[in-house]
């Protein structure tokens, strides 16, 4: 009992300490010295962005000790919505989506936070970190005062933001800023009633005492739609850009405090059928040593950019739909992988002549393996399947149903209905109001046709008998980002006509591919009917054998055309080395097993070559271009 007073006595004296301490930190701006406090000190950050969303959560601690030794004092965060709160009304947050245990990581590494939650992101993430059940009110305008829209963010910010006051910095945390909205000013909307709604909220969950800032393009007309009185106005640019002139305009609408570049691109993103994004490292390091020396603080954008897995990519919408590719490589300091590159050590370098680098060496590499070939089985055609892809049965409708519509908000839906007529000669299906979002991959009677692609391929030619039963699988190839199209519905838009006739009597089927996949339901042969094997949706599947090592390798699939790739269950992204550049999904070393089989499965969308061989290799290839269409 006297050692229980005791430990009471000492824990209540060491409370007021507690408090004391974290009463003494602040972190502020110093509008008279242009420059931000810590502590009552002149501050000067050096940051870099990475997205615990996009890296194994076993990959954390070891991406941030790489970032602390380049000499980073910050990290910057997204915290993308939709991962969160994927279907409405429940969260996550553990696992890779446990927010506070990377908080934790970083504070125990000794790096501060940026934090830019939302509710929008961008990010080249899918719908730019919106959750697409917002979709389901058919008017909704995002990222505005549209009352739907603005119960549904101040919902979760109410969840999220209370989450993250006790990791402020003046409450003992270490996160020392804190973004409303994001590049708001690129948006049409130019809201301000959304924007002081937003500053409310912020104020109420988070205090008065923390920096709200916001974050713009380098024009005018960004600035302006982008900032608000309370919000300490910020800018963003690249390599390309005048650095004066940029800071200038930052002075314009905040005349002082900080001078802050908050997303300088020290590479850039991928689309299918771009060349890989390059961006010069001496140029990186020529405008990173001026802007530091002229007292601004700077977060690289991206220190890491890590993988799009699963169905997680964007897409940029400007004069076509164009998607993000799975690799967020972004030719960043540090790699897909996060391996230190040439460009990091320059950058640290660089970093050298502003503050202390911390002492020892740079972690290494993560180690790599070729594991080799693997001969995949044909499992059966996507048709012959949906039993097992679809155990629900189908949603039966006499016009087309959009994804959002049936509450499947990602991956792939079946359309069924049957020809209404003979068709004997080959017979335009058309979508003519473009309403294929993204690719549909045609079967009649289980016979591939072809494809229709959004924006690009609007018709095809088909033929059969009436009665014959017509499919198409469609497949979501991820949802604008950015701009004024990020209301983006996927599936069958609009009706679909076969030379003057409308199509009707739909049979729609939601495909649930990574439950099955997750399960093993789709490690064993089905005897399925239809296709032959390589033309079409089909499924394949095969084991990596285990060596007694599980490290991070690289799949590649030489002359598959288009598909997704489960390792153990784990949705590895899209391929589409056609299209290119990216030739080889990343495999993180987590995902495998050193002693057990490790199953492989690929849903080949097109065609797959009659050897059937993936192969794993210890390097990427991101840059080989591929046909572009």
């Amino acid at each position: 009992m006297k050692s229980q007073i005791t430990f009471v006595l000492i824990s209540l004296c060491l409370m007021p300490i507690f408090f004391v301490l974290a009463d003494s930190r602040s972190f502020s701006i110093d509008y008279k010295n242009n420059c931000f406090l810590k502590d009552g000190k002149p501050f000067q950050y050096i940051s870099g962005s990475i997205h615990y969303f996009r890296i194994p959560r076993e990959y954390w601690k070891d991406r941030l000790l790489k970032m602390y030794m380049t000499g980073l004092n910050a990290i910057q965060v997204y915290v993308p919505w939709n991962f969160h709160e994927t279907v409405q009304g429940v969260f996550s947050f553990s696992g890779d989506r446990d927010l506070e245990y990377f908080l934790n990581l970083a504070n125990q590494t000794g790096l501060l936070v940026i934090l830019r939650p939302g509710p929008y992101i961008c990010a080249e993430w899918e719908m730019g970190g919106l959750p697409a059940w917002l979709l389901q009110k058919p008017n909704i305008i995002l990222r505005s005062a549209d009352t739907e829209y603005l119960k549904a963010a101040s919902n979760w910010l109410a969840l999220l933001l209370t989450k993250m006051k006790p990791w402020l910095y003046q409450n003992g945390g270490n996160i020392i800023s804190v973004q409303v909205e994001n590049e708001y000013g690129s948006y049409f909307a130019c809201d301000y009633n959304y924007l002081r709604h937003l500053r409310t909220l912020f104020r109420l969950f988070l205090g008065e005492d923390v920096i709200l800032f916001t974050t713009d393009g380098n024009t005018d007309k960004e600035m302006s739609c982008g900032t608000l009185e309370g919000l300490y106005a910020t800018i963003d640019f690249g390599t390309d850009t005048n650095i004066s002139t940029a800071f200038i305009r930052q002075r314009r609408f905040e005349p002082k405090g900080p001078l802050v570049n908050s997303e300088f691109y020290t590479g850039w993103l991928d689309h299918w059928g771009d060349k890989h994004a390059f961006v010069d490292t001496d140029k990186v390091c020529k405008k990173l040593g001026e802007m530091l020396s002229m007292g601004a603080s700077v977060n690289m954008y991206m220190f890491e950019g890590g993988t799009n897995f699963g169905y997680w990519n964007g897409a940029d919408h400007d004069t076509r739909f164009r998607p993000v590719v799975t690799s967020y490589d972004y030719n960043a300091p540090l790699s897909e992988a996060g391996d230190p590159t040439d460009k990091l050590l320059a950058i640290r370098d660089v970093i050298r002549n502003f503050r202390d680098i911390p002492v020892g060496p740079m972690p290494p590499a993560t180690p790599k393996l070729a594991y080799g070939f693997v001969t995949l089985q044909k499992v059966g055609n996507i048709s012959g399947l949906l039993d097992t892809l679809s155990p629900q049965g189908p949603v039966r409708s006499q016009y087309p149903l959009m994804f959002e519509e049936i509450k499947q908000y990602y991956g792939f839906m079946l359309y069924r209905t049957t020809l209404p007529r003979n068709v004997p000669e080959p017979t335009p299906l058309i979508s003519p109001l473009n309403g294929i979002h993204d690719r549909a991959y045609v079967s009649v009677n289980g016979v591939y046709q072809g494809i229709m692609e959004r924006d690009t391929a609007l018709v095809i030619n088909v033929t059969g008998r009436q009665g014959d039963r017509l499919d198409m699988l469609v497949e979501n190839m991820g949802r604008v980002h950015f701009g004024s199209y990020i209301n983006d519905n996927k599936g069958v838009l609009g009706n679909l006509i076969l030379g003057n006739d409308v199509l009707t009597d739909w049979s729609i089927y939601p495909l649930d591919i990574d439950t099955a996949v997750a399960n093993g339901w789709l490690q064993s042969a089905h005897s399925g009917s239809g296709m032959e094997a390589g033309d079409g949706p089909m499924i394949y599947s095969g084991t990596l054998k285990p060596t007694g090592l599980a490290w991070d390798t690289y799949v590649k699939l030489n002359e598959w055309t288009k598909g997704q790739v489960w390792v153990n269950g784990v949705n590895l992204g899209r391929y589409w080395p056609q299209r290119g550049p990216q030739q080889t999904l990343y495999v993180p070393g987590p995902f495998l097993s050193a002693t057990q089989p490790n199953n492989i499965t690929v849903l080949e969308l097109e065609r797959a070559p009659s050897h059937c061989r993936i192969l794993f290799m210890d390097r990427p290839q991101l840059n080989n271009t591929g046909l572009k269409t």
